[in-house]
């Protein structure tokens, strides 16, 4: 692989600034109870103000709000559920023998971090020992600032406020994992072998290729325009570092090999549960869970629910009989 050309004008995409609407609500109906649901983006434009008139009103007329999935580990490993975020972790996030990205990369690899390490990172030598997974993870919030994004819970803060302003209940949507003697996975993991070059390449690539197209993402969500949203293909650089993770034999070994899975299931537990106790609800779900072709609204499609996206026609959205 040669090493990146890209220049910084070609990443100029300006984002947008100041008050803007967000996107518009799908409607998820059945027997006459109606579940209003948000797509959440990140990162989005620092600068951005979101007009939220809309969201405070159908949080008003609900009788509960979910939250977008998590996983929730226990108190005693917490480590585990920062795991999660790839954070920079002393202790663990330094390569086995403290080698360097240099000895670990392949050499072609390596320059292309090199080149984009530079220009996002600057002269900081602090990554180099870091594991792959991990230097990543720092290169990939540097350039988002770069950017003019952040990754922040602008959406879901907004939310908590209005439903605290309401007096509506939140409800978490939590996968609870629990692991036996964290001390001793820690200890694995610490001397585990991560199989995290694809997870590091595949960030390099968006960060090196996508960070335009994350800019017109994030504009697309703040200004509504979903049909921009649907073109724009979701890319997941995290998919595969999570699966670095979750292929360790330590995660297998403490039943944490399938928490994709798990969380699916217990959003889609707790969508339906809401739709069948209250007559409105309101839920917070990842924009690519509710436009891709196997996301979570889909899936309600296929179980006979009604959904029915913000630019569609109600009869043409509506499930088979």
């Amino acid at each position: 692989m040669e090493p990146s050309t890209t220049s910084d004008a070609s990443l100029e995409t300006i984002v947008v600034t100041g008050e803007q609407p967000g996107p518009g609500l799908w409607k998820v109906s059945k027997g006459g109870h109606v579940m209003w649901v948000l797509g959440t983006l990140s990162p989005l434009p620092k600068r951005m103000e979101w007009r939220t008139a809309e969201i405070e009103r159908r949080i008003g007329e609900s009788q509960e709000v979910l939250l977008g999935p998590r996983v929730k580990m226990e108190a005693n490993v917490g480590f585990f559920g920062r795991l999660a975020l790839l954070p920079s972790l002393v202790g663990i996030r330094d390569n086995p023998g403290d080698a360097k990205l240099v000895e670990v990369l392949p050499t072609p690899l390596y320059e292309r971090w090199r080149v984009l390490k530079q220009r996002y990172i600057g002269r900081s030598n602090k990554v180099e020992q870091w594991r792959p997974i991990f230097a990543a993870r720092e290169l990939y919030e540097s350039a988002i600032r770069h950017a003019g994004l952040v990754e922040k819970p602008l959406i879901t803060d907004a939310v908590r406020a209005a439903a605290s302003e309401a007096g509506i209940p939140l409800t978490p949507v939590l996968l609870e994992v629990g692991i036996d003697a964290p001390k001793a996975a820690l200890k694995d993991f610490k001397k585990a072998e991560l199989d995290d070059q694809e997870c590091f390449r595949l960030t390099l690539e968006r960060v090196d290729t996508d960070l335009a197209r994350m800019a017109e993402r994030a504009n697309a969500w703040s200004t509504g325009d979903l049909a921009a949203l649907r073109a724009l293909p979701h890319v997941d650089e995290m998919g595969p570092c999570r699966a670095a993770i979750t292929k360790l034999a330590l995660m297998r070994e403490r039943g944490l090999d399938d928490i994709e899975a798990r969380l699916r299931g217990a959003w889609l537990d707790a969508a339906t549960n809401a739709l069948a106790r209250d007559a409105t609800s309101f839920a917070l779900l990842p924009m690519h869970l509710v436009v891709d072709t196997d996301g979570y609204l889909e899936e309600l499609r296929r179980r006979g629910y009604t959904v029915v996206a913000p630019d569609e026609d109600a009869v043409a959205s509506s499930a088979p009989p």
